[in-house]
């Protein structure tokens, strides 16, 4: 799934992108035991990678910590739907007003060559190859903050409603409509339009709620 992440600086960053996506996309499901020595045999990576990348995702409620009863995958509740969708919609129409008027030309550049892949998307793109350009426009987003503290906590709560997302993969709507609608969002950037650019973001986190409460 590491849908535009920059290169791993090291072995531990590779391992926590590895295990990461693992556990967002369900392959490692909720409430699941992590074994170490599983996770080094199956990555192809040392025990101390794995270790200190399962300590990461810990800070970031990816997986829960039990002494002397092991690593679980961390459960996806979606009573907490409601809550998550609440604080996105805060730091991302934060994030979109920021981006509109930080960007820089090339920054805004990219914007337009994700607007033009949104563009030649055909009608037989499947949902991963849907939820892969849904991450890369969000991820741009993000980095148009010039915001790292913003961007870590963006990324965060990102990662946890795309949990409820797989969650629900099988019996949602095709995406098109979610990621056609990032094409007003990208344009607001590349016009420094703040204002649209917040409208656009927040009226997109509150259809990705409805979405998933519709089949719940």
């Amino acid at each position: 799934m590491a849908a535009d992440q920059p290169a791993p600086a090291s072995l531990s960053e590779k391992a926590y992108y590895l295990i990461r996506d693992r556990i967002v996309t369900l392959a490692l499901e909720p409430g699941s035991m992590l074994n170490e020595k599983e996770l080094t045999q199956e990555l192809g990576l040392g025990r101390t990678p794995v270790r200190e990348a399962l300590k990461r995702l810990a800070l970031e409620n990816l997986v829960e910590v039990y002494p002397r009863r092991g690593i679980f995958v961390s459960s996806v509740d979606i009573r907490d739907l409601g809550s998550i969708s609440e604080l996105r919609a805060e730091l991302e129409g934060c994030a979109a007003r920021l981006a509109a008027k930080r960007a820089t030309p090339e920054e805004r550049a990219l914007c337009e060559e994700l607007i033009t892949e949104i563009d030649h998307l055909s009608d037989r793109a499947g949902t991963y190859e849907l939820i892969d350009l849904d991450q890369r426009i969000h991820r741009h987003l993000y980095r148009c903050t010039h915001n790292p503290f913003l961007r870590a906590a963006l990324e965060e709560h990102f990662l946890l409603t795309l949990r409820m997302w797989f969650l629900v993969l099988e019996r949602v709507a095709r995406l098109d409509a979610a990621v056609q609608e990032h094409r007003q969002l990208l344009h607001a950037v590349v016009q420094q339009d703040s204002d649209r650019a917040e409208e656009v973001i927040r009226r997109h986190i509150t259809g990705f709620e409805e979405a998933i409460r519709r089949v719940l």
